[in-house]
């Protein structure tokens, strides 16, 4: 049974064993000396509808000059970037060049659960997998990652995943930044640890799976402390945090405001004036900052209280923020670079307020550890198991069957710590958050929600899943997805 009394027993030890390496504090980096990588872009029309990946082991340069081994998606660490068309079919080929099994799921894609590219997907080493969908759904940043049933964290962590613009071609009509490269910009977020001789360094142990694995360096597109330079206008970031682990709060180190016009899936109503922004591993924003006054600027990770609500200083300690605001990367405005835009929209086409009244019915999503009768120190010791309402993950388990074309209201509770929630196969809506309601950058179309107390989520289902090839939803802390808290589902 788990219990306060349980959990004090190892927070001692486990405070040793983890706070005495300060993990969870990137290291402040002041000199920014590489030019900021960009994904390569691969359009989907452009291809003729049909893009090739390849998931391999290669040498990349996190630091100039010190290449080191990576895994990547045709490329040296992380993929291109896709660009694919609402109401656009396109045929892929997955090839996994990897001595191991892998998968690709299409997070935030709205797809039949025999192409969602779960764990149910994978690919066996040398093998491909052919596979062809068309997104029907509105233009969003999405992002595709490896998904293998007890891997995920380790090959995400090694550097497979990339970015997803699903565009409709309607962002000039809205008075957006829409050059790729130039005034919208991917940024691809990660934490990382490496060791001295500039590998990187992931932890095996039990207690990177109960808390997740946390590395001392934000990186940007696979590299550390770089800039970029930028037109002194409107300048559009795409942000993804794609940690294992880390919750990351950010915001410019001279305070500058900037507006959030959209959410993992899809545009907010109307832009949203803000100073920082949270993002769970997993969750992104697009963002638009005025850097017309040529002035130099860095993002920063900044303090945050993510995991406060769990009521045990261990627990808040291990999820906290840098002590102090760190730099992750900074932005050059240049005048020769043209400026698109200057003017902040007043109004964008995100979803209206959501209408809870036709649901069909209601659950309960409860996400926890696995402590069974041995405590935290037993856990320690023999690794950590987590689930979702009393139960580990189980492959050969359905724990449940909604219905196709009908929406339901579920209620998702965290345990001990704060929990960032996912759901294939659908975009949700936040009703609630620890009894409140959502602040306004929260209120869009959503696949991603930081759990610390309770939320409650309104949930459609208008893909099918069948037992085959069911759908997940999951912890997306991955060491918690890999270690059980993940439930599969079908939807009929």
């Amino acid at each position: 049974m788990l219990t306060r009394r349980s959990v004090l027993l190892g927070s001692a030890a486990i405070a040793t064993a983890y706070g005495a390496l300060r993990i969870g504090g990137a290291r402040a980096r002041t000199a920014f000396a590489t030019k900021l990588p960009i994904p390569t872009l691969v359009d989907a029309r452009a291809q003729g509808h049909a893009i090739d990946l390849v998931a391999r082991a290669s040498a990349h340069e996190f630091r100039p000059g010190s290449p080191v081994q990576a895994y990547g998606f045709s490329a040296s660490y992380l993929g291109p970037t896709l660009r694919l068309r609402r109401g656009e079919e396109t045929r892929f080929s997955i090839r996994n060049g990897l001595q191991e099994l892998t998968t690709v799921h299409w997070h935030g894609a709205i797809l039949p659960g025999a192409v969602d590219g779960g764990p149910h997907n994978s690919i066996r080493p040398g093998e491909a997998w052919s596979l062809s969908f068309k997104l029907d759904q509105p233009p969003a940043t999405i992002w595709y990652h490896a998904h293998p049933h007890g891997a995920t964290a380790l090959q995400v962590y090694r550097g497979l995943a990339g970015l997803i613009l699903l565009t409709d071609d309607g962002d000039a009509d809205r008075g957006l930044p829409h050059e790729y490269g130039v005034d919208d910009l991917p940024l691809v977020l990660q934490d990382r640890a490496f060791h001295r001789d500039g590998s990187l360094a992931y932890d095996l142990g039990p207690m990177a799976a109960m808390m997740g694995m946390f590395g001392d360096t934000v990186i940007v597109n696979g590299a550390v402390a770089p800039f970029a330079r930028i037109p002194k206008g409107l300048v559009r970031l795409r942000l993804l945090n794609g940690s294992n682990a880390r919750t990351l709060r950010l915001g410019f180190d001279d305070g500058r405001a900037f507006h959030a016009i959209a959410s993992d899936a899809g545009y907010l109503a109307a832009p949203v004036n803000l100073k920082d922004i949270v993002l769970a591993p997993g969750e992104r924003y697009e963002i638009l900052v005025d850097f017309s006054d040529g002035d130099s600027v860095a993002l920063q990770s900044l303090p945050h209280s993510v995991g406060a609500r769990s009521g045990m200083p261990m627990m808040r300690m291990m999820q906290a923020g840098p002590d102090r605001a760190e730099p992750v990367m900074r932005f050059e405005p240049d005048a020769t670079l043209p400026v698109a835009k200057q003017k902040i929209p007043t109004k964008l086409d995100g979803p209206s307020a959501p209408d809870a009244s036709k649901s069909a019915r209601r659950r309960e999503a409860v996400l926890e550890p696995m402590l069974g009768g041995m405590g935290m120190m037993g856990m320690m010791r023999g690794g950590a198991r987590m689930g979702i309402n009393g139960r580990s993950f189980d492959m050969n388990r359905v724990d449940f069957d909604a219905k196709l074309g009908t929406t339901e209201i579920w209620t998702v509770r965290s345990q001990m710590m704060a929990h960032p929630f996912h759901i294939h196969g659908t975009s949700f809506r936040i009703l609630s958050i620890a009894g409140g309601s959502p602040p306004a950058h929260l209120a869009g179309l959503k696949d991603v929600v930081l759990v610390e107390d309770t939320v409650e989520l309104l949930v459609p289902f208008s893909a099918p899943a069948d037992k085959n090839h069911p759908f997940m939803t999951h912890c997306h802390i991955l060491e918690h997805e890999d270690a059980g808290m993940m439930a599969q589902f079908t939807v009929t």
